[in-house]
């Protein structure tokens, strides 16, 4: 890109900016010239294109333009908070594209392990699951470059494109003496937003929605709760963990399924206080069964629009870890050449007030997004715990902690919570503990020697060999894949000889119910496919565990804030 293209993009991007954040940071500044705005907005302009003409002329190498432009952009929207961003136009269509609920790829799950990408399972009717993709395939070529050292991004990249061409991966396949080769013509790839729906008890249904809130996300639901209704749910866990949320629309959408008619979902406010927007629920007569929802630290923007509306009205117990705290509204605007930038313009508020959006002053970005906070000071986890709930009694009114950022706002039923922090779960638990450096161990492990076992290169043990095409549709039931005392003395002297394991026998022997969770895992998803293998592990969730124990609670609290005046 030459200067004088960089120069014409910039003075639009420029003006645009300065129009539609210069209230945000520059009103003052600009006020204080006599052309007011439009005056600031030209002294800017005039002095970008001033250091463009310096650093043109004088910087020692050559200038990569069009890299010092998104760095410039990106800057200023970083000044304004974490989550306003310029994207290329490579980066705009993909944000756009994945808004939807259908993109264009292969269909295959890949993560980075310790020497490459692999597949960790072909979708269900796919081209990759078509072509035969299968759990434990390593990627080494993509089009007929080297991907063995390429990240999990730029794999996927790699392999998406257009619908209807051709794509030429390479594998290394465990029980092949020769690499494999595949040709898959690119096809539309489903992207639900509910990656798991079915019948966790008797009784109980659970509802997966981990997939960000898309354009289908409201419709996918309606039709898993009638599904699940039929096979006689009586109770349901709605699932939000690791939801990094998506559309508003979706979210009201969502969370009037629970919220009674009329009520408020959430309100919206820009920096005009007069200019404040309500949402309530204007679509459903909503189902009312006992309801648990499940957060975490990655549930953020829309999620915790549901899990706060849910939890502002008493309709049901909100259960994990607290939210992420994204409560920053942003608008998507074109920009020239294709590309774009989200802005934030307004802030989420709960039914009754809080503020959902977390402190982002005062530390870096990393201490942002990974929650970093060594000033805060610990909070007991409630200032009023619940004591079992008594047959035709008031339900128990369980208020969470404070946190320091955010006021004391009473909710349906007196119930007190907390502002500026995210959604704090009326029960925090816990997840399985997966972080800890020996755990990630067994984790990398588990999954190198159960490629080797259903490939069948495991002496002894071929009876583990994986079908040749995947399963899908089915579960797991106790009998399946058992993994015994000679799978664990197998895994055991696998890792003995892997000088990269890094494992000792008696780590793995103190880690020996985690090491049969990976492996019955990674076996129950190369025969029947991810869904099945995540059903696996859901079963023995201690956070789900807990929601299932919290029905009664969960219940009683929906039916005495239902009776009182001031829910209303």
């Amino acid at each position: 890109m030459s200067s004088r293209t960089f120069g014409r993009i910039t003075a639009a991007v420029i003006i645009l900016a300065a129009t539609l954040v210069g209230g945000l940071y520059g009103r003052r500044a600009f006020s204080q010239g006599s052309g007011g705005d439009e005056g600031g907005a030209q002294r800017i302009e005039s002095a970008y294109r001033e250091a463009l003409s310096v650093i043109s002329e004088n910087y020692v190498d050559s200038v990569d333009y069009e890299k010092a432009n998104e760095a410039a952009l990106q800057g200023m929207l970083f000044s304004l908070d974490p989550h306003s961003s310029f994207f290329t136009p490579a980066e705009y269509r993909r944000l756009l594209q994945d808004q939807e609920s259908r993109f264009t790829g292969i269909g295959v799950s890949i993560l980075r392990h310790r020497d490459g990408v692999y597949v960790q399972t072909p979708i269900e009717g796919t081209p990759a699951a078509k072509a035969g993709l299968r759990f434990g395939d390593r990627i080494v070529e993509v089009d007929g470059k080297d991907a063995r050292d390429w990240t999990t991004p730029q794999v996927s990249k790699a392999v998406r494109g257009p619908e209807g061409e051709p794509v030429n991966i390479k594998i290394e396949r465990a029980g092949s003496q020769a690499p494999l080769y595949f040709t898959i013509r690119r096809g539309s790839v489903p992207q639900p937003s509910i990656r798991n729906a079915f019948m966790i008890r008797p009784g109980v249904g659970y509802v997966g929605l981990t997939g960000g809130f898309t354009h289908t996300t409201s419709e996918e639901l309606a039709r898993v709760l009638e599904e699940l209704s039929g096979q006689g749910m009586q109770q349901l866990v709605l699932d939000l963990r690791g939801n990094p949320g998506g559309l508003l629309d979706q979210a009201i959408k969502v969370a009037s399924h629970f919220v009674p008619r009329g009520r408020a979902v959430v309100s919206v406010r820009s920096r005009d206080a007069d200019n404040t927007r309500e949402y309530r629920n204007v679509f459903y007569d909503p189902v009312e069964l006992p309801l648990v929802v499940l957060v975490n630290g990655q549930s953020a923007s829309a999620s915790e629009i549901v899990a706060g509306a849910v939890q502002d009205h008493g309709r049901g117990l909100v259960v994990g870890e607290t939210t992420f705290g994204k409560g920053l509204v942003q608008r998507i605007f074109n920009l020239p050449y294709g590309a774009g930038l989200t802005l934030t313009t307004a802030k989420y508020y709960t039914p009754y007030g809080r503020l959902i959006q977390r402190s982002y002053t005062g530390g870096s970005i990393y201490d942002y997004y990974t929650h970093q906070n060594p000033n805060a000071e610990p909070t007991p986890q409630s200032l009023n715990p619940t004591t079992p709930a008594v047959p035709g009694s008031p339900a128990p009114t369980p208020t969470p902690a404070p946190t320091p950022s955010g006021p004391a706002i009473k909710t349906a039923g007196g119930r007190v919570f907390y502002g500026g922090g995210g959604i704090r779960p009326d029960r925090e638990v816990k997840p399985l503990e997966v972080a800890s450096p020996v755990r990630a161990r067994i984790y990398e492990e588990a999954f190198q020697f159960a490629r080797q076992l259903v490939g069948g290169q495991i002496p002894g043990l071929e009876s583990y060999r994986a079908p040749a095409e995947v399963q899908f549709g089915r579960s797991a039931r106790p009998t399946d894949f058992p993994v015994n005392d000679k799978v664990l003395q197998a895994f055991r002297d696998f890792a003995r000889r892997d000088p990269e394991s890094g494992l000792t026998p008696a780590q793995i022997d103190r880690e020996i119910e985690y090491v049969k969770l990976r492996l019955r895992e990674n076996l129950v998803n190369a025969s029947y496919g991810g869904d099945a293998a995540t059903r696996y592990v859901l079963d023995g969730d201690p956070q789900v565990l807990r929601a299932l124990e919290l029905f009664p609670e969960a219940k009683a609290l929906a039916e005495n804030i239902g009776r009182r005046p001031d829910s209303e």
